[in-house]
């Protein structure tokens, strides 16, 4: 007997039968009861009974939309929708009911459907064609154990800054985007650079961005024929556990397929926000400027593991490339490199065998790997315990594997991390992420990760400029198009002052990872550096549509509108922002702009009684935005004696301007090693 609480009514009209029948086939592959008319029912005068009844009693209710029901003004099927959207005034709004798919091209905008049907995100299944993601999604709607929101209070790409442990160390969290593999970081032609340091216009087999995809640098940008995102991977495991294992699979193909030459891969940063989501697989790839996605599932018991890929074209929905492989779970390696390589053929791009070797990677037993995977699963949390968890499970990866490289690389970003949010004491945490990061190097020379990590500590630490970009220089001659490694070369371009070179590298790093949204506060920071003020400000309003929960991001937006001589529109954005420390500078400045200055003295007031610990240099702008020069360079020291994060970001700063043209400004820059 079929549990209604477990149960999903599939309504459609008589003539798309067949691609019903396949969306039902693929939902009971999945081990999800489907009611559907012509197996459950057979006719008579309980039939219209019936119906009523499981509509009344089903889980979910899946319509069928297509050009049938289009051009269909009455149908029982239309009795059924109504029946359905009669039921979601009854239920609460925190459980999904409706989940519409679309199996052709009919669009929710012009369709003849219930007005409820459009508050909802559609599928799309053309033909009924049926992916894992979908199954998944479908399987994950119908767990009690969730409190699932409904589909349509879930935004395309939902915020993924976790909470700020402080607000200095919050401001310098970039090695949590440290999350690719080794291999990835091995990769030459990483991604397409020229793709947008130049301005392109679309041409053949090239489409433009558009809605959550817009550009992100000022104008438009095509999105090039050979361009392929990786989605996480499904855990269809019966104990839902799996979820790690599919997320690790999902990124070691990615590693591998951005060494493929011609192909342009999506960083993991942008293509992990879709995880778990239904989305229109072409949103998703104008969301993430990509022409095709993958997607796939696992399904482990034991030591068997079932693994699914499939590979979609996200301009039409069709499927390119499709399979799966049943193999005990000491071959996931072997797997992994299977599928890359029919991606790569799939995609008509030749790759010699050699190229996809995971001889690096391969660990000396699998509970190695397992326990590498478990912490990269880890790591994704962004909190304190995850980062434990991830520093634990990379160690014990490197005790039954020392030689194992890629877990070395990883407790090295662990160690960073840890360092640059403050959770151990600055000297021991930054000292402790540059031995391993050594230590990875001693494994592999070649570990761009390690040297991405040493020069970031070289910034944001030691300020030691040169050495800074020494070590970025051979990160990125190993991988040239790494996010992170681009992301701290902008940096210290960003630090001496030479901001249009920051700026290719911002683009180049976008490029990668279209929906970072970090990527755009320094985009902000070096353009209002530059003086192009109207894109620092597009930069930073970029940042809070990718991620409205962004720390600091209305802070920064504040300070270009003041730059701006807005200051009542500043104002406004200094009220949004959450982190009550970043938000009180932003008034000691704002309210000094609008000559309110008993609430401007507050403020700072209020700032240096709670954070003169690790908020000196905001202390500084504030005194040296009224002109009070010999307080602002009496916090300017304690500053650098507290070894500020943000220090090195002085040079060009709007807020200090006023002291520009005094010579102890030039002696601090010095002392800073920083060119005059």
């Amino acid at each position: 007997m079929i549990e209604p609480a477990k149960a999903v009514f599939l309504s459609y009209a008589s003539q798309d039968a067949e691609a019903a029948r396949r969306i039902r086939e693929a939902l009971r592959a999945g081990g999800i009861e489907v009611w559907f008319d012509q197996t459950e029912l057979r006719g008579g005068d309980a039939w219209d009974h019936k119906i009523r009844r499981q509509i009344h009693d089903c889980a979910l209710f899946i319509p069928i939309i297509s050009a049938t029901t289009q051009g269909r003004e009455e149908g029982y099927f239309r009795r059924e929708w109504k029946l359905a959207v009669d039921r979601t005034h009854d239920r609460s709004e925190r459980r999904a009911f409706l989940v519409p798919v679309a199996i052709d091209d009919t669009g929710d905008a012009e369709a003849d459907v219930p007005e409820a049907f459009r508050s909802f995100q559609w599928t799309r299944l053309p033909a009924g064609e049926t992916p894992p993601a979908f199954v998944a999604r479908v399987s994950q709607l119908l767990s009690p154990s969730e409190s699932q929101a409904p589909a349509q209070a879930q935004p395309s790409t939902p915020s993924f800054r976790p909470p700020a442990p402080s607000t200095a160390a919050s401001r310098r969290s970039r090695f949590l985007l440290l999350l690719m593999a080794a291999v990835a970081l091995m990769a030459a032609g990483y991604f397409a650079l020229d793709k947008f340091v130049l301005s392109m216009r679309p041409t053949a087999g090239t489409r433009t961005t558009a809605s959550i995809g817009q550009a992100t640098a000022p104008g438009q940008r095509a999105i090039s024929e050979k361009s392929i995102a990786v989605l996480p991977f499904m855990d269809m495991s019966e104990k839902k556990d799996q979820e790690y294992f599919g997320d690790g699979m999902a990124e070691e193909i990615l590693n591998l397929l951005v060494k493929v030459p011609g192909l342009r891969v999506i960083g993991r940063t942008s293509s992990f926000q879709f995880k778990g989501k239904s989305d229109d697989l072409r949103k998703i790839g104008t969301a993430l400027e990509a022409t095709f996605v993958v997607e796939g599932s696992v399904r482990r018991s034991g030591d068997q593991v079932r693994v699914t890929a499939q590979l979609i074209d996200t301009r039409d929905g069709t499927h390119r490339w499709s399979e799966t492989y049943d193999r005990d779970a000491s071959n996931v390696l072997k797997v992994q490199t299977e599928i890359a390589t029919s991606l790569a053929r799939a995609l008509q791009l030749e790759v010699a065998g050699s190229v996809l070797s995971q001889s690096r990677l391969s660990p000396r037993n699998t509970e190695a790997y397992d326990s590498y995977l478990r912490g990269l699963h880890a790591l994704d949390r962004r909190d304190q315990p995850g980062l434990e968890e991830a520093f634990a499970n990379f160690q014990h990866a490197l005790d039954l594997d020392p030689a194992f490289t890629p877990a070395a690389e990883a407790l090295a970003r662990a160690r960073i991390n840890l360092a640059a949010w403050a959770y151990v004491p600055a000297e021991t945490g930054w000292n402790q992420a540059r031995l391993a990061a050594e230590a990875a190097l001693k494994l592999d020379q070649g570990s761009a990760i390690g040297h991405t990590v040493l020069g970031g500590v070289h910034t944001e630490y030691d300020w030691d400029w040169v050495a800074a970009a020494d070590e970025l220089k051979t990160a990125l001659a190993i991988a040239p198009n790494n996010p992170t490694a681009l992301l701290y070369a902008a940096d210290q371009r960003l630090a001496v002052g030479q901001w249009s070179e920051g700026a290719r590298f911002l683009d180049a790093a976008i490029a990668a990872d279209p929906l970072d949204a970090e990527l755009y506060v320094e985009r902000g920071l070096v353009y209002v550096r530059m003086g192009r003020l109207t894109e620092a400000e597009s930069a930073c309003r970029r940042v809070l549509e990718i991620s409205p929960t962004f720390a600091w991001a209305h802070y920064y937006l504040g300070v270009v509108l003041l730059t701006e001589r807005r200051a009542d529109a500043a104002l406004a954005e200094m009220q949004k922002e959450t982190l009550e420390g970043m938000q009180l500078a932003g008034f000691a400045v704002v309210y000094q702009s609008l000559h309110r200055s008993k609430d401007a003295d507050a403020a700072l007031a209020r700032l240096e009684a709670g954070y003169a610990g690790d908020m000196a240099l905001e202390i500084a702008e504030a005194y040296a935005f009224r002109g009070r020069k010999d307080q602002a360079f009496a916090w300017l020291d304690k500053a650098y004696a507290q070894k500020d994060i943000n220090l090195f970001y002085m040079k060009g700063d709007p807020l200090l301007k006023n002291l520009e043209k005094d010579p102890r400004y030039k002696t601090f820059l010095r002392k800073m090693k920083l060119p005059d």
